[in-house]
């Protein structure tokens, strides 16, 4: 608009305002004052003779729920006193002092009476005080059911008529009460309330309760409590947010020329509809009060809602809806809705008030149409008028308007002209003035208080008149002034501007009466206090009524006039009207624009609440002035509001005199700002026929155009208060940058399917708040999937832009379906929806069709408009495109490019003539790497058996993608359910056709349940409801009761269909970590197959398998998992089952996931990249663990699973064994070299030679001695472990009792129904028989081998059987002196393994032993029980249920180790330990695990760093491999360095087998014994350190062999190392790995390194090194940051226990460091449980290391652990002069050594006596 630039003040105004600031300084405390005594006249009451009211019933009541009883002034007690009402001050002010008591408000005089409407009632006032005055004491109540959706009331005086809004739509109820009513009514008699109920679930909507009704001639006042806080509406002001602030807000309604700020003061219009959202399911409802009076809505957070008006009647109606949307849409039913814009008003608008002549408004036009702006209308503010007068223009300054106006035309332009309504009066004779001339004439001015005599006011002109557009004359001569300057200057459009009426004086030129109008007892909280205050006086006579009734009709009634002047003007089309004052149905005649705003980032951030308002109150065509009006705009500030106002329904940049430029090419022809308005302007043009279709929804059905969230997404309560954020229509979402140098925005991403309008990739978001990164020429727009999106190539006009070709945007949802339409007419005509001239386009999508059909076709478009191209978002590749016209195919060859990156095709060559009906169709030409394999069977796939399972074959000639893939899918999900702890869906089978084709019988009807365990974990589980099938026994930790909360959950999770699938999507970041919404989902009986696709190419774990590289190959790799007695070797199913991975996503986030399954299973990678299961039995049971590092998933992934076992210390040692000592004096011999060597030796073994016959729990006689060896090497400080395999043999011609005790107890697996026993063969030999080793390996099985049973260890009674055994072996009861006297045990061969298949007899069920589907295993074509036992074999669990082998062969190891480790501990009462072959998930709780029987090999010794590392992320860290290889003879340069790698295993042992070459260190030469004893030495040396680790990974599951990614997953280096490895966070091992190798290729992540042998700073940072190594060298690095604990020594963990500790401590960058030390007496069962340990944590910073205890009830003064050494490195200071230790009670200051060229500070205190847990800090001096 135009507003008066501000003026220079002179100083006596400037002395005035002074002084009125003083008198407002004064005035605030003498308030306070007046409320602090009344607070004080309780103490103190008035003794004066005034007479006192009688004494009010105040109710006891919330203070939420208090209703004002003086809302005009500051409450005094006397007052409130006065009125009758409660007086009790509490809180703040904003809570009412002075509340209405039970005395206030209105009784029903007798009983309803029935209307055919609804009803009536007389209500009669309750004896009380009158606030106000002239209360009306006979009110009249009527109710009519006017909808199913409206119910109306309105109280009314009983006996005499008041003034009621003349609406022109809304007219007087004529019909019957509706049926079906979604709503019921309760009226309580005394006092009078009125409640509106939902019909549906009853919830009261609207009750009157909470306060009395008032109804006094000039003070009406209604309350109602609400549902919910979600207010929505109400106005105008300036909403900071859109979402009302219910606490205690007064709102003020009156119609007011002023400036919009945060003040919230009353505005331009008077709105009084609210809309409030109920609750997530979307019901809502609204209200709206018709009356023109000024008024206060006040809002309380009870919720209530109270209004109190001025005068009129109280006239609400109240809408329902099942969704926001639909009460608007009810609302605008009544009220009107809004008018179908000519098409050229939707472009872009410049504006600016005082372009000071024509030429420069011409040099705006051109350059920006210059730069190719899309620009449509040029707007003329009043500068353009001859003395600022309606209806001329300044023939000087704008001379040549007319013809301007026609080149626009002729350009394809527009021209809006503004219009105030104030008339210049009074002309001189000389310069006659027609427009008031004739006004006069016809006496159609607004008059004064007489209702004869013209009021006059100033404005713009001078003295001026003011309309009367009540009047009918007044229109009549409105149009005719219209059409006698249109003759002239032939503008396009109308902008009225000033019709609140705005006045520059207050009333009139001559003042106002002193009357009641003009000074009403009650005036709400309007600005400047005064209702006459820059308008007119009250008591102004219109047609319709008083100004004090009809104000707020002003604007409203000018915009009626002005759309009457239209028709005359422009008989038959559109034009355009803008209005700056508005009332309720507004829009049906006017758009609007927000006002005077400025040029400020609030400015900018106001405008989207107040644009989503008008958009609720039927004015969609809406927006601000962009850029703003007052104020210079900043380029940053405009540039982002240009971007925001691209999308602005309506879309003008205006701005204010003296203000600089701020049209786009303004700032420059080259620059951002322009760019960036052009970009975006293109967009907007491009995507007007989406936003024309919005605005006829919103003409033909009242939908709202600017939407917000909360209409589409109501769900989702994050969404109720999203303001900087909105939609247009349904489908695009537009998030601007609102605040000044972002270029991040935090925003709100909805629940559905997102895709980036600009590139068209689908967002990895949703229903979550986001980082959106925005640089400085962008704005975030998405497009919603499911819609349709018309389009248009864009030109610089929209008259231009219609002529060029359509397209679509389709935009898939997840279930790649979309819908859309367009509404199309010539844009300009009048009422071409109501002669139905127009065309309705609808748009549908489903299974690869795009259905266009015509809804409405009375309308052919003159530039034979047809859809060129069709965009789709979210696709495969189309091909075979085929078009179809009314059925009939066309002849057209269209071109498809396909971005498989984005996943968008473009489809052009089209051409779908407008308005003529088409199905378009499409097969998808899938990628090789989205090819999920149909036929994975061993048989093999053929074209033939493909197509039998609906299938596409399709040969390929790259290696492993499948010829043989999905198209369809086969199941569909329904009855989707989410809840605060999940998920549930019902999965049921499309048809049996294809899924019988697929192995083995499909279940019809699966489940589907998602469980929210905890904010970081998850369960997902699909399993048939119907049926009981097989579920793993074993046991996790999973929370009683899920403990997630929705705000504090990482995760989201959502069930996809077509096909079915279910998204887990991190929140943080957006991204898709499982999505398993891939073709291929299959349940069958006994073929379960789930694909999902993954959010990088980093996948790590899946075993027990031999991986050549730490990551996954991604390339088209199956890997087969079922245990197996199987050496380590390529894609060969090993001895353990761990179906879990942990994944990287790419911005180095970390989670983990298990397939808790135990049947034989599968699982293919391929490059998409995707992950596809494949399992013969059991259920789907997934668990999903969020990190969001790799060390916290594994973490929670053991949190589940069970921590690591605790080891015991001497463990820790190394460890010797080999399968073929010859007999107990070779051992002795071994043990006796090892120490003469001085090599460090903790434990060992003996392997099946020290059995009779390799019979379990016997003694071979040629080990005659071996328990009296045992007992000296435990005397010497060693440790003993025993092998043992489950076959037991039962082919014994003497006594042997493991095996009839176990028939006793009946303990071994039988073959079902109680059948006998399931004979194998493994190591035990025939009695008295000879053997012939030099037969082949299946001949002495079969000649030698006696018959084994397998222990059954689920059962009770194995475990009982198994212990006893065990402990008899240890303390033998009939013959002591074979008491073998073992610390562990080794548990071998329980995968398990047979040398036979099946069984001796062979297997009963071919279908279990060669099931359906044969998983890729190694001997696939021997089937499952190749090596094993029959898979029908039966297994007891504990609870006596009976299992199929087949469902728990892999849990065969996992259940032997538990009870061996009880056993163990039972027996020795000791820790112990258990290392076992097989594993499954939760086996780390038990025991350790070795590699299996590896190979003498290079690749063998490589490969051994990436099996640590795997079993570390599977929960099992006492693991290694067997040094030196355990087949083949170990070459010495191989060994060597095996060894020296080997030393840093935690499970540290040399073994091999029989026949093969010695490979014990003492078996070389004395080289290699030094290389052995000093890498052995530096592993003892580290001891404490590793010790410690095992104790976190005890505790709080943190891995030991750590990948470097572990602990620098930021650096994407790391993502792939697996030849180097970190101990803990602390310690690098980076070994030789091939032969002949003298130097290493180390990298060393972004941190600070040091040698770990000489304390030195390698300088190496974020990069690679080539480093030394020599033969007798590992490279060993310790990481700046660090203190590592540290101890001497020794030849056992028995005597280095006894040494002194130290520190190494690692300075980092900053001169810092910390670490752990755990100590105990290293072999207890429990310390940790008990109590009985040491802990601590040490730090070092500003020249200090100090020591934490954490706890400790173990070490002593008389139990001390000696503190001998410290060594600091990288010490950054020329000298030090001194260092000091503080132990308890005492200062010691000790020796020290200070290297400055290495930087390494030693210091020794061996003599000074100090235990560890008396050491306080060490300080050191540096000297510079």
């Amino acid at each position: 608009m135009a507003r008066k630039k501000l003026k220079d003040f002179t100083t006596l105004e400037l002395l005035l305002s002074v002084l009125l600031l003083v008198v407002f300084i004064i005035t605030i405390p003498l308030f306070v004052l007046s409320a602090r005594q009344s607070l004080e006249s309780e103490a103190n009451p008035d003794t004066g003779t005034s007479t006192t009211p009688a004494p009010a019933d105040c109710p006891v009541l919330n203070e939420l729920e208090r209703i004002s009883c003086i809302p005009e002034q500051i409450p005094t007690k006397a007052t409130c006193e006065q009125r009758g009402c409660c007086w009790n001050p509490l809180g703040t002010i904003s809570v009412p002092w002075c509340y209405y008591s039970k005395n206030h408000g209105y009784q029903m005089d007798g009983r309803l009476a029935n209307t055919k409407a609804g009803f009536t009632a007389q209500l009669k006032r309750l004896p009380s005080p009158s606030p106000f005055g002239n209360d009306i004491n006979n009110v009249l109540l009527t109710a009519e059911y006017q909808t199913s959706n409206r119910f109306h009331f309105k109280l009314t005086d009983s006996e005499k008529h008041r003034y009621e809004v003349p609406h022109e739509h809304v007219q007087p109820f004529q019909g019957n009460a509706a049926s079906s009513l979604a709503y019921k009514v309760e009226v309580s008699p005394q006092p009078f309330s009125i409640k509106v109920r939902r019909q549906s679930n009853d919830v009261v909507l609207l009750d009157s309760s909470i306060g009395p009704l008032l109804f006094a001639d000039q003070f009406l006042q209604f309350s109602i409590r609400l549902p919910s806080a979600n207010v929505y509406g109400l106005g105008e002001h300036v909403h900071q947010q859109y979402r009302h602030d219910m606490n205690w807000k007064t709102w003020p309604i009156f119609a007011r020329d002023t400036t919009p700020n945060g003040d919230g003061t009353n505005l331009y219009g008077a709105q009084t509809f609210f809309l409030c959202l109920e609750d997530a399911s979307g019901l809502s409802f609204g209200v709206f009060l018709m009356n023109s009076n000024a008024m206060d809505v006040v809002l309380q957070p009870t919720p209530a809602v109270t209004y109190r008006t001025t005068g009129g009647v109280l006239d609400f109606y109240v809408f329902l809806g099942n969704t926001p949307e639909q009460v608007v849409q009810e609302y605008l039913e009544l009220i009107g809705r809004p008018a179908l814009p000519a098409y050229w008003t939707l472009g872009f608008h410049l504006s600016r008030y005082d372009y000071g002549t024509l030429d420069n408004m011409k040099q705006v036009v051109e350059r920006n149409r210059a730069a190719q702006l899309p620009y449509d209308v040029q707007h003329a503010d009043i500068d353009y008028m001859d003395e600022r007068k309606d209806f001329t223009y300044n023939p000087v300054d704008f001379k040549g308007f007319p013809e301007f106006a026609k080149e626009l035309h002729n350009n394809g332009q527009k021209l809006v002209i503004i219009v105030d309504p104030a008339i210049a009066s009074k002309p001189s004779p000389s310069s006659p003035y027609g427009p008031y001339d004739r006004g006069s004439d016809m006496k159609i001015w607004v008059n004064a208080s007489d209702g004869v005599t013209p009021l006059i006011g100033e404005v713009w002109p001078g003295k001026t008149v003011f309309p009367d557009y009540t009047n009918p004359r007044c229109a009549v001569w409105w149009a005719n002034e219209f059409k006698l300057f249109h003759n002239q200057v032939e503008f396009d459009g109308i902008w009225i501007d000033m019709n609140e009426v705005s006045n520059f004086v207050d009333g009139s030129v001559s003042g106002c009466s002193t009357s009641n109008l003009n000074y009403p007892p009650f005036t709400p909280r309007v600005l400047d206090g005064y209702l006459f205050c820059k308008s007119l006086c009250m008591d102004a006579v219109q047609h319709w009524g008083r100004q004090y009734d009809v104000h707020n009709l002003y604007g409203y009634s000018m915009a009626i006039a002005t759309a009457e002047a239209v028709k005359t003007v422009f008989p038959d089309k559109r034009s355009f009207v803008v209005t700056r004052s508005t009332f309720a149905g507004s829009g049906k005649f006017a758009a609007h624009w927000l006002g005077d705003n400025a040029a400020t980032w609030n400015d900018l951030r106001w405008s989207i609440p107040g644009m989503l308002e008008f958009n609720l109150f039927g004015i969609p065509m809406v927006g601000p002035d962009i850029c703003g009006y007052a104020v210079d705009a900043p380029e940053e500030l405009c540039r982002r509001w240009m971007q925001l106002g691209a999308f602005y329904p309506f879309s003008r940049n205006h701005n204010g005199q003296g203000y600089k430029d701020q049209d786009p090419a303004s700032f420059g022809a080259d620059s951002l700002l322009l760019n960036s308005s052009r970009h975006y302007l293109t967009i907007r043009y491009t995507l007007l026929p989406y936003l024309y279709t919005l605005f006829y929804r919103a003409h033909s059905r009242g939908d709202t155009v600017a939407r917000p969230l909360l209409h589409e997404f109501y769900k989702d309560s994050n969404t109720w208060d999203v303001h900087q954020q909105f939609l247009w229509g349904p489908g695009l979402l537009i998030t601007p940058v609102l605040h000044e140098g972002a270029e991040k925005v935090t925003a709100y991403v909805p629940d559905a399917t997102w895709y980036d309008y600009e590139t068209g990739r689908q967002l990895s978001w949703k229903k979550q708040k986001v980082e959106m990164v925005l640089p400085g020429d962008k704005i975030g727009l998405h497009l919603r999937g499911g819609y349709i999106f018309p389009t248009q190539q864009p030109a610089t006009t929209t008259v231009a832009s219609r002529r060029n070709p359509l397209g679509l945007i389709i935009a898939f949802d997840d279930n790649k379906e979309a819908k859309g339409e367009l509404f199309w007419d010539d844009g300009e005509t009048k009422d071409t929806v109501a002669n139905k001239t127009y065309l309705l386009c609808e748009f549908s999508v489903t299974q690869n069709r795009l259905d266009v059909k015509i809804l409405q076709s009375t309308y052919k478009d003159p530039n034979n408009l047809a859809f060129k191209e069709i965009k789709i978002l979210g696709t495969q590749e189309p091909k075979n495109i085929r078009v179809k016209h009314n059925g009939v195919p066309s002849q057209v060859s269209p071109n498809v490019t396909y971005d498989s990156n984005l996943k968008v095709a473009l489809i052009t060559g089209l051409d779908l003539v407008l308005g003529e009906a088409y199905t378009v169709e499409w097969d998808l030409q899938m990628q090789d790497a989205e090819k999920i394999d149909c036929y994975p069977d061993e048989n093999g796939a053929s074209a033939e058996n493909c197509a039998a399972r609906g299938c596409a074959w399709e040969a390929s000639s790259t290696p492993g993608v499948p010829f043989c893939y999905f198209i369809n899918d086969l199941y569909t999900v329904s009855d989707v359910q989410y809840d605060s702890h999940g998920a549930t869906a019902v999965i049921s089978l499309k048809s049996s056709l294809y899924a019988n084709a697929f192995p083995s019988t499909p279940v019809n009807s699966l489940r589907l349940t998602v469980t929210y365990h905890k904010n970081d974990m998850l369960q997902f589980k699909i399993y048939d409801p119907n049926n009981s099938r097989y579920e793993v026994p074993v046991p996790l930790n999973l929370p009683r009761v899920p403990s997630s909360t929705s705000e504090s959950r990482l995760y989201e999770v959502f069930i996809k269909s077509s096909p079915f699938g279910i998204e887990i999507r991190r929140k943080s970041t957006g991204t898709v970590i499982w999505d398993s919404q891939l073709l291929g989902f299959t349940f069958n009986d006994m073929f379960i197959r789930i694909s999902t696709r993954l959010p990088s190419q980093y996948i790590y774990g899946f075993g027990e398998n031999e991986h050549t590289a730490y990551r996954r190959n991604l390339n088209w790799h199956t890997w087969g998992m079922f245990s197996r007695d199987q050496p380590p070797g390529y894609k060969k199913n090993s001895y353990g089952v761990h179906p879990y991975y942990m994944g990287l996503e790419e911005d180095g986030s970390a989670h983990g996931v298990l397939l808790l399954n135990s049947n034989a299973m599968d699982v293919t990678f391929q490059p998409l990249p995707a992950l596809t299961y494949r399992t013969i039995g059991g259920i789907l049971d997934f668990y999903v663990f969020l990190g969001p590092t790799p060390e916290v998933v594994t973490q929670q992934y053991t949190e589940v699973i069970g921590r690591p076992v605790m080891v015991p210390y001497w463990a820790l040692g190394f460890q010797l064994c080999r399968y073929g000592y010859q007999n107990d004096s070779e051992i002795a011999s071994l043990y006796d070299d090892m120490v003469a060597a001085q090599i460090p030796y903790d434990v060992q073994y003996s392997d099946i030679d020290y059995m009779e016959r390799q019979l379990d729990f016997t003694l071979n006689p040629k080990f005659a001695g071996f328990p009296a060896l045992i007992t000296r090497m435990k005397n010497d400080g060693m440790r003993v472990i025993l092998i043992l395999d489950p076959a037991i043999s039962g082919n014994e011609t003497k006594p042997y009792p493991a095996f009839t005790r176990g028939m006793q107890d009946d303990v071994f697996i039988k073959a079902p129904n109680d059948g006998d026993i399931v004979w194998g063969k493994v190591w035990p030999d025939f009695p008295d028989v000879v053997i012939n080793s030099s037969l082949d390996w299946d001949s002495q099985v079969e000649l030698y081998r006696a018959y084994v049973a397998f222990p059954d260890f689920f059962r009770n009674s194995t475990i009982t059987w198994w212990k006893r055994e065990l402990k008899e072996l240890h303390t033998n009861p009939q013959n002591p002196e074979k008491s073998l006297k073992f610390d562990g045990m080794w548990i071998d061969m329980n995968e398990p393994s047979s040398f036979v298949n099946g069984a001796v007899r062979g297997c009963n069920d071919a279908t279990l032993n060669h099931p359906p589907y044969m998983p890729h295993l190694e001997s696939r074509d021997r089937g499952l029980s190749s090596k094993t036992l029959c898979m029908e074999s039966e297994q007891i669990l504990a609870d006596g249920s009976r299992v199929r082998h087949y469902d728990v062969h892999n849990l065969y190891g996992w259940s032997q180790t538990r009870p061996t480790y009880e056993a163990v501990q039972e027996v020795t009462g000791q820790r112990g330990i258990v290392v076992t072959r097989s594993t499954f998930p939760s086996s780390g709780r038990w025991g350790g695990h070795w590699l299996g029987d590896n190979t003498a090999a290079w690749d063998q010794l490589r490969k051994s760093i990436i099996g640590m590392m795997e079993f570390s992320i599977f929960g099992i860290s006492y693991t290694g491999a067997d040094i030196c290889g355990f087949f083949q003879d170990a070459e010495y340069e191989m060994c060597v360095r095996w060894m020296q790698l080997g030393a840093f295993y935690p499970f540290s042992r040399n073994h091999n087998t029989i026949g093969t070459r010695r490979q014990d260190p003492v078996s070389w030469d004395g080289a290699f014994m030094n290389i052995s004893r000093s890498v052995l030495q530096t592993r003892y040396t580290l001891l404490p350190y590793l010790y410690t680790l095992m104790h976190l990974a005890y505790t709080e599951g943190r891995t030991v062999v750590r990948p470097l990614l572990h602990e620098f997953v930021s650096d994407r280096v790391t993502w792939d190392i697996d030849r180097q490895f970190l101990l803990g966070p602390s310690l690098l091992v980076s070994p030789v790995l091939e032969l002949n190798a003298r130097t290493v290729s180390a990298y060393f992540p972004g941190a600070r390194w040091y040698d770990y042998y000489t304390g030195v700073d390698i300088k190496a940072s974020g990069e690679w090194k080539t480093l030394p190594a020599p033969l007798d060298h590992i490279n060993l690095h310790v990481r700046g940051g660090s203190i590592l604990p540290w101890q001497e020594p020794a030849q056992n963990t028995h005597l280095s226990r006894q040494k002194f500790i130290g520190l190494k401590v690692a300075l980092d960058d900053k001169e810092a460091a910390e670490g752990w030390l755990f100590w105990d007496d290293g072999q207890s069962i429990d310390t940790y449980e008990k109590g009985l340990y040491y802990l601590a944590q040490f730090s070092a910073s500003q020249n200090t290391v100090k020591s934490h205890i954490i706890f400790n009830k173990y070490i002593t003064d008389t139990n001390p652990l000696k503190l001998g050494y410290i060594e600091i490195w990288g010490v950054s200071s020329p000298s030090v002069s001194s260092v000091s230790i503080s132990v308890k009670d005492t200062v010691i200051t000790p020796m020290f050594n200070y290297i400055a060229t290495s930087q390494v500070l030693s210091i020794e205190m061996t003599s000074e006596n100090i235990s560890i847990h008396n050491f306080i800090s060490l300080t050191w001096t540096s000297t510079q």
